[in-house]
This record gives structure tokens, sequence and C-alpha cells, in this order.
């Protein structure tokens, strides 16, 4: 079983930050992800608050990866595992959301199982591509804060 684990903070809200958690449509705009796959997802809410069971899937480059969300306690916890994904197997990945006095602290981590050739880049890459995914959305969120 390999892991990967980002804690990055920032200063927008956790109520922002959760609003493009949930909201597959907006990953493209603040994620490493190139698009949502809307033919292969399922259950996506029209208003961008998708739901447990919810399949997201996200195209990067070549290879598109189907999440199933599995729990969702608004606005601290969003969890998924892997719908399909050709790399990697049995994902279960948790992005915990804690208010500071200043902002959010945003904690994303997961562990998978891999071939035993991906078993050598795989842990390097994901926790590389994760930190990236972690630092898009807080950057993101404090860009896009609403205005009082």
């Amino acid at each position: 079983m390999h892991t990967y684990d980002v804690t990055v903070t920032t200063s927008a809200s956790p109520e922002t930050v959760w609003k493009l958690l949930v909201d597959a449509r907006t990953w493209p705009l603040w994620s490493k992800v190139d698009s949502l796959d809307t033919a292969r997802s399922v259950d996506l809410d029209p208003f961008g608050d998708d739901g447990v069971g919810a399949v997201r899937a996200f195209r990067t480059g070549r290879t598109v990866t189907g999440e199933r969300i599995t729990e969702k306690v608004e606005p601290r916890l969003l969890a998924y595992e892997d719908a399909f994904n050709t790399p990697i197997h049995n994902l279960h990945a948790r992005i915990e959301l804690t208010p500071t006095a200043s902002g959010t602290v945003i904690h994303w981590h997961g562990e998978y199982e891999t071939g035993r050739l991906m078993g050598w880049i795989m842990p390097r890459y994901l926790q590389r591509f994760m930190r990236g995914m972690a630092e898009g959305l807080a950057r993101y969120a404090e860009d896009h804060k609403p205005t009082r």
C-alpha cells in the first residue's frame, strides 16, 4: 500500500474552498486535471453540489480517472475512492478542511495500490501531483473569495 499526504494553508474560508471541491466543473480551473469528462461521470449535480455516490471522471492528458464520492460532511470533509483508474487501484482519499483564524488548512491524503513497476514511479509522482492539486485549490480559492 502506498500513500500521499499533503497539507496547505489558504486565506480563503472553508466555505469557499468547499464550494470548489464539491463542484467537479471547477476542478480544471484550479487543478492539474485538463477537463471533466461528463460522458463518463455519473450523477453530477447540475448546480455543482455533487453528492455521495457521484462518479467524477477527470481527464489528464490521455488518462481518464473516475472517483466516486464516499463521504461528504459540509464544509469539512470530502472522501472518495477510485471508480476506475488504470495506474492505481483501491484508492481511498480524504480532503479535510479545518478553519483557522486566518483561513483554512487543507489536508489531502490517501492510500492506494499499484502494480510492481508503477510502484517505483507512482509514489513520488503522485505526492508531487497531489501537492499541486492542493496548492492550486488554495490559490484559486484565495483569488475567488466572495466579496462582502
